[in-house]
């Protein structure tokens, strides 16, 4: 592995960073959920004690939050303690909004970058575009002042009503605009992108399953019956989960009949079956879903009942392996305790959560990493069945597997050919977005005359002119640039990333996925599959 260490370094990097977000499953609070209480709360004289008569002054909060934690690592790997001041935080992925301005930003080159100012908010009303530079919000200056994230989210949010006052710099109209911007509620979306791969195969990215995916999906999938859709690829990878009705919903769409979708059963919480309801929007016509070992929680739940009821096929690898379902109890504080009540079971009736307490935690956590090092993101016939116990589909009698996430009917290996050391570089220092920033406010006239996105996708190619001012750029930030092997190993993949992320800042998120699309070898691979499907779905 020593010497291989290069083809993983932008894939750890990006596991390193999705793993910051609490992969789970929660049963949504519609209402506060207590507990009885018994009069012997040992915990609570400890601490007591502890505050009177300990010989040094501690942080009493402090001292509780890890002592709750420690607690928590003893029962499973996904029951977790929120303190209240990340309570709203944590929740507002799933939720689905917040109060604010309403724009996504980068912090480059300490200064505060529009990506894009999300449609309907207060900014994108105003005319603030993406590539706008921040430099003072309400008489304070935020340019050039090692100003951190935090820091921006906690000048620009803020209650419904309210305004705040900033300046823009716009570089390529060489002026600064003075904005007062009234705050409203912002909507976070959790499907990034839907259209057309063809002329008859839709795509949709969701990237988590919050309170709006439901309306979200059909949103997004009448825009694609406009436009005649006949096939669906549903991208669930790196999709860490969210709430478990967001999920059965979905998967109401798409299977036909009254259907189990899903049930859950733990030692205090009776068996619980969840059934389709209705007739759904995407009952009829092929179904591809992707996945990978980011895909987790409601994700699998979604496509075991797709898997298990034949309903589509499943392409991709391995995923996570998240069986358990957390409820939210809320403590007396303002924190929340995220606890597992129960296990959850696809139609089939297999648990696909993976082992955590014979391999212990520290395995449990490292198994995406144990995955690269055993060569099972590659190589199919290394993949590890947790559980040998045979299950069967509803309706072609398939063999599916548990017990270690779901198993993919069509494997598609991790892509490393593009892997190298110079990339992972490129992306620790934020690169990427750096010089698509500046390539747009270069050559705004130019590309903004292209207004069809398609037109852009097909013909607008980035130049190795200007490759090589984005390596010599590299080099100026410090980055090592010596190893042309590397550099030209990467190359490709550099111009198609910049490629959509300009196109990010003029077509949002549509824009960047219609570009990577076009490369991306499981989205080909599911096309591939499309013209075989009959077959595979059948195959036993």
């Amino acid at each position: 592995m020593a010497n291989n260490n290069n083809k993983w370094q932008p894939f750890i990097y990006g596991v390193l960073i999705s793993t910051g977000i609490l992969i789970g499953m929660w049963l949504r609070p519609y209402a506060n959920n207590k507990i009885h209480i018994g009069n012997n709360n040992k915990f609570g004289e400890l601490m007591s004690i502890i505050k009177e008569a300990y010989v040094d002054s501690v942080n009493v909060q402090d001292l509780e939050n890890k002592t709750i934690n420690e607690l928590l690592s003893n029962l499973d790997p996904h029951s977790a303690y929120i303190p209240a001041e990340d309570l709203q935080k944590a929740n507002e992925p799933l939720e689905g909004n917040f109060d604010g301005i309403g724009v996504e930003f980068n912090i480059v080159n300490d200064t505060i970058m529009v990506v894009s100012a999300i449609n309907g908010g207060p900014s994108q009303e105003l005319g603030i575009k993406a590539g706008d530079r921040m430099i003072n919000v309400d008489t304070i200056n935020v340019a050039s002042v090692k100003i951190t994230n935090e820091r921006v989210i906690k000048l620009l949010r803020g209650k419904r009503g309210t305004k705040v006052n900033v300046t823009i710099y716009r570089p390529y109209e060489k002026q600064k605009v003075d904005y007062t911007i009234t705050r409203n509620t912002i909507p976070i979306y959790s499907i990034d992108a839907a259209l057309m791969i063809d002329s008859e195969t839709g795509y949709m990215k969701i990237s988590r399953f919050a309170a709006t995916t439901h309306d979200e999906f059909l949103k997004a999938y009448s825009e694609l019956e406009n436009q005649n859709i006949k096939n669906l690829i549903l991208d669930l990878r790196g999709n860490p989960g969210g709430y478990l009705n967001a999920a059965t919903e979905l998967a109401d769409e798409i299977l036909d009949g009254k259907k189990l979708i899903v049930y859950t059963q733990g030692r205090t919480k009776p068996k619980q079956e969840f059934y389709t309801e209705k007739t759904g929007a995407f009952e009829e016509g092929k179904l591809i879903v992707l996945i990978d070992e980011g895909s987790a929680s409601a994700s699998e739940i979604l496509c075991g009942a797709v898997q298990d009821w034949d309903r589509g096929l499943v392409i991709g690898r391995r995923s996570f392996g998240k069986g358990l379902v957390q409820e939210p109890f809320d403590l007396s504080d303002g924190s929340a305790l995220r606890l597992t009540i129960s296990r959850y079971y696809t139609p089939s009736g297999r648990c696909i959560q993976k082992d955590y307490k014979k391999s212990g935690y520290d395995e449990y956590e490292n198994d995406i990493y144990a995955r690269l090092e055993n060569g099972e993101l590659e190589d199919a016939s290394k993949q590890r069945i947790y559980d040998s116990t045979p299950y069967h589909t509803k309706q072609n009698n398939r063999v599916v597997y548990g017990g270690g996430g779901i198993y993919p009917d069509v494997f598609v290996p991790i892509d490393t050919s593009y892997n190298s050391r110079f990339l992972t570089d490129v992306f620790a220092n934020g690169m990427l977005n750096k010089y698509a920033y500046n390539y747009l406010d270069k050559n705004r006239h130019s590309i903004m005359a292209i207004t069809d996105l398609e037109v852009y996708t097909q013909s607008y190619q980035i130049s190795d002119l200007a490759f090589n001012q984005f390596i010599e750029n590299c080099k100026l930030q410090g980055i090592n640039t010596s190893n042309i092997s590397d550099i030209n190993r990467s190359k490709s993949f550099i111009k198609l990333q910049l490629k959509a992320l300009i196109a990010r800042q003029i077509w949002h998120e549509k824009g960047y996925y219609n570009v990577v699309t076009k490369q991306d070898k499981g989205v080909l691979k599911a096309i591939t599959v499309l013209s075989n499907y009959s077959v595979l779905l059948n195959n036993k």
